[in-house]
C-alpha cells in the first residue's frame, strides 16, 4: 500500500483518503490523474492483474467484474463509505463530489459526459484490442499472430483518433474551451499512440492536445504511480495465462 502525498497547493479538497485499487495501465491512469487534479488525498491498493488478484473474494466485493479500477471513499453520500467500480463512473463520482472538471453549464457538461462515453466504448476497447493483437497474441504460447484482427484493431484505432482531432480542431479540449474528466480518461489511452502503429503525422490537433495534456503537473504524478511495476506483458507468460485463458 502506497500513500501519496498531497502538495500545499490541493489542500482545499482535503478529506479522508480514498481507497484506490489499481494497477498501473491506461485504465488505471485514468484515476490517479484525477485524483491528483483534484487535490483528493488517497491510499494505493495495489492489485496484481497479471497475479490474478483481481478475482480475490474481498476485491470482488467491491468490483464484481474483476476489473480495476476501483475505489472506496469513506467520506461518501451523506458522509457513509461507499464503493465504486467502473472508470468512468469513478470519473463521473468524483467530479461530482469536487465540482471540478465536468464543465461549468449543463451543455458543457453533456459535452463532457459525450466524450467520456465515446472513450469508454470506443477509444479505450478499440485501443485496446489493438494492444492485445499486435503485441500480446503473436507473443503468446503457442503464438496467435492474426493478420485480420491486427488489420481491423489498427484501423479502428486510427478511425478513433481522426475523430478525436477532428473534434480537437474546433476546441481546445474534448469538452470545449476547458479540461476536464473526457481528456483525463482519453489521455493514458491516447499516449500510447506508437504501440497501437499510430501516426500522428496526419493528426496535428491530436498531437497539439497530447503535448498539453501531457505537460501538467499532476498528469505526469498520476501517470508515475507504480510506474516502476509495469512489465512487458508479451515476455510474460504466467500473466498471460492469467489474463488470456480465463
Amino acid at each position: 500500500m502506497e500513500y501519496v502525498i498531497l502538495t500545499p497547493d490541493k489542500e482545499a479538497h482535503m478529506t479522508q483518503p480514498i481507497e484506490l485499487h489499481y494497477w498501473p495501465t491506461p485504465n488505471g491512469w485514468k484515476i490517479t490523474i484525477a485524483l491528483e487534479e483534484m487535490g483528493l488525498p488517497y491510499d494505493v491498493h495495489y492489485v496484481n492483474i497479471g497475479k490474478g488478484e483481481q478475482f480475490e473474494p474481498d476485491f470482488l466485493k467491491i468490483a464484481p467484474n474483476n476489473r480495476m479500477p476501483a475505489i472506496v471513499d469513506p467520506d461518501g453520500p451523506d458522509g457513509a463509505p461507499v464503493s465504486i467500480f467502473e472508470s468512468g463512473a469513478i470519473l463521473q463520482y468524483l467530479a461530482r463530489k469536487t465540482g471540478q472538471f465536468c464543465g461549468p453549464t449543463e451543455r458543457d457538461r453533456i459535452a463532457v459526459d459525450q466524450w467520456l462515453m465515446w472513450q469508454m466504448g470506443g477509444l479505450g476497447p478499440m485501443a485496446g484490442q489493438a494492444h492485445h493483437f499486435l503485441t500480446y497474441a503473436p507473443a503468446m504460447d503457442p503464438p496467435n499472430d492474426l493478420p485480420y484482427a491486427k488489420d481491423r484493431y489498427r484501423a479502428e484505432t486510427g478511425r478513433l483518433y481522426g475523430v478525436m482531432d477532428r473534434r480537437l480542431a474546433e476546441a481546445e479540449y474534448l469538452g470545449g474551451d476547458f479540461y476536464s474528466i473526457a481528456d483525463m480518461a482519453c489521455y493514458g489511452w491516447a499516449s500510447l499512440w506508437e504501440r497501437q502503429e499510430q501516426t500522428l503525422d496526419d493528426k496535428p490537433n491530436l498531437a497539439r492536445w497530447l503535448d498539453t495534456v501531457g505537460a501538467r503537473e499532476a498528469v505526469k504524478a498520476g501517470m508515475a504511480v507504480g510506474a516502476e511495476k509495469r512489465s512487458k506483458l508479451q515476455d510474460d507468460k504466467d500473466a498471460q495465462k492469467v489474463l488470456f485463458k480465463r
